[in-house]
Parts: C-alpha cells; structure tokens; sequence
C-alpha cells in the first residue's frame, strides 16, 4: 500500500480532494475530523485544553467553543503553540494507528473487502509545519490563487482578519507547492479537479 500526504493553503480544496481519491477506491484519513473527535465532551484533549484556556473555551453543555479557542490561539504564537502541543501528537498517534490498521488489514487475495487497497490519503493541513513528509511516498498539494482563496475565506462566513491570520498561521502556499511531488490546481470546474486527481493516481 501507498501512502500519500494531502495537505495545501485553507480553503484551497484539500478536502474535495479528498472525495475524489476516495471515489476512486483510495483510503481517506482526514486530520480534521481526527481533531474534531479528540475534542468531544469526555476526551483528555479537552480536559487539558480547558486547564490551559479556562473554562470560556468550554460551553454550558460541555463542548468546545470552537470560535472562542480560535479567537484566542489566531491572536496570540503562544497560545496556538500549546494548543498544537495538545493536540498534534494525539492527532499523529491517531492517523499513523488508522494506517497500520489499513496495512494489517487482509487483502482481497486474503479473503478481506474488494477495495482498493493500493492506497491511502491522509488530509493534513499543517504536513510540513509538523515535520511529517517523512511518512509519505509522495505528497500532494491542493493550490488555487490568492484572490479564489479569500472568496472561499469569506463564504464560510470569516472576515478579512480572521482569513489573514488562519492563512498567516501555515506556510505560504507557494513553498508547500515546491515542496510537494504533485499539485492540484482547484480553479473552475470540479470536472477539472477531477481529471487532475485521476491524472495523479495514475502516476502514483
């Protein structure tokens, strides 16, 4: 089995990538929804970000105020920089424990799922920023402009200074670009992201 790292800007397109790999028979792991899981009510993750935050990140119900944490750690290095040591290392651990399951899962040969097997896709948005090329076979980076980029900033309802410090917050596209083995250029039409996606697993 192939293992490829998935990562770009935000709002550049990673996750419709993702879809596409996936409807070609690919194994996705998105790192978002890793973290989304270890912040539910009753996970240690949470425990230990509401004693490093306070209980304002931390909703009546027991949930994460997800807004509230972002305001805090997009404003202040620090403040993002215990965050990711919160969560980065649950978050590795999690994704690496999915794909040795894949890797120890039976093949078809063995009697296991007709699946494509071939390949596995792991989402992470920070990939280079936590040093984690190394995993990878290859890696491929979802890219748009700049001006596509704010458009799509903007219509999950976030204004111009949450855009710029979430975009502040990674390395700039263009070096993830560079040091990618492919790219995904998510302008246009859909149809377009898929052809590329399918150009791309062939060569992989």
């Amino acid at each position: 089995m192939k293992l490829c790292g998935l990562t770009g800007g935000v709002g550049m397109g990673k996750s419709t990538a993702a879809g596409f790999f996936s409807r070609h028979g690919a194994r996705v792991v998105d790192t978002d929804e890793i973290a989304r899981q270890l912040v539910q009510p009753g996970q240690p993750a949470l425990a230990e970000i509401c004693e490093h935050f306070g209980p304002k990140v931390i909703a009546p119900d027991g949930r994460l105020l997800r807004d509230q944490l972002a305001q805090i750690v997009f404003a202040d290095l620090k403040a993002r920089q215990q965050l990711e040591a919160i969560l980065h290392p649950r978050i590795r651990a999690a994704w690496l424990a999915q794909v040795k399951a894949w890797r120890a899962a039976p093949k078809p040969s063995d009697g296991g799922p007709l699946e494509n097997c071939a390949l596995a896709i792991v989402v992470i948005p920070l990939l280079f920023e936590t040093a984690a090329e190394s995993q990878f076979d290859k890696i491929i980076c979802a890219a748009c402009s700049p001006a596509t980029q704010q458009e799509r900033l903007a219509a999950r309802g976030w204004s111009p200074e949450q855009s710029r410090q979430r975009i502040a917050a990674q390395l700039p596209v263009e070096q993830k670009i560079a040091r990618a083995h492919f790219v995904l250029w998510t302008e246009g039409k859909l149809t377009a992201h898929a052809q590329q996606a399918a150009r791309v697993l062939s060569r992989i």
